[in-house]
């Protein structure tokens, strides 16, 4: 009966926490660039004094799915998404270099270009691209960025910048309470020729929500099923307990 509560009680837990991802993933269902979390669990037991027949349940490990999202067009020169495996290089809000999917980008003040949270794109040589007042700009496909004056002589441009595409070995990531990818050592990730971009196009999130609203609906039972194992053994205690007193 001791152990079934450790098992119910830490089984609801773990169900909870679960629970809480997966909603987080839903809420992020339309996020650009978004990649869904994962979770894994394991039985662990109860260390102590007449405690070897109990055991609870604790999370492994916090996990990322690496998977690619949809991507859709929408024509406009700002938009760009890594086609296939890779990440945009960024200022995270701590200074450090940091990675992202995310490729729906906007001008921040001194047209600096930012991602839509406000994080400055990175060159290169770790450098932001400012744009230049009355100009637009055209994303190659290496990231080279550049800018075509709206006024003055026509078909001219001139290059910018190019954005650090990076393409680190998925194991090697961390996310952050931010949503930001960074290496595991904190150092920053080499530049990759080989990772290529999509201009007027953006990466929807990887997370699958009708797959999510369904685990959500299954976590909830079984929650309620270890909240009822919690109940039964407490009426079984009780019910041993009356029975000890009708000896006595």
């Amino acid at each position: 009966m001791d152990r079934l509560v450790y098992l119910a009680m830490s089984g609801a837990k773990a169900m909870l926490d679960r629970q809480a991802q997966v909603a987080h993933n839903l809420a992020n269902a339309s996020t650009a660039g978004y990649r869904a979390e994962t979770t894994a669990f394991r039985a662990l037991p109860v260390i102590g004094p007449g405690a070897g027949t109990r055991a609870f349940v604790a999370e492994s490990s916090t996990g990322t799915d690496f998977s690619l999202g949809p991507i859709r067009e929408t024509g406009r020169v700002l938009d760009v998404a890594v086609d296939g495996k890779g990440f945009l290089a960024v200022r995270a809000p701590d200074g450090r270099e940091a990675y992202t999917r995310d490729g729906n980008l906007q001008l921040g003040p001194g047209g600096v270009l930012q991602t839509r949270n406000g994080l400055n794109v990175l060159t290169d040589g770790g450098a932001t691209i400012a744009i230049p007042p009355d100009n637009t700009i055209s994303i190659g496909r290496d990231g080279t960025v550049s800018a075509i004056p709206l006024v003055g002589i026509p078909n001219t441009s001139t290059v910018l910048g190019r954005i650090k595409l990076v393409n680190p070995d998925e194991q090697t990531l961390t996310r952050g309470a931010d949503g930001l990818f960074r290496t595991d050592t904190g150092r920053p990730a080499p530049a990759d020729a080989r990772v290529y971009l999509a201009s007027g196009m953006v990466e929807g999130s990887n997370v699958n929500a009708v797959e999510a609203i369904v685990s959500i609906i299954s976590l909830s039972r079984q929650f309620d099923t270890q909240v009822r194992l919690i109940q039964t053994a407490d009426q079984n205690a009780r019910g041993l307990s009356s029975l000890l007193n009708l000896n006595s």
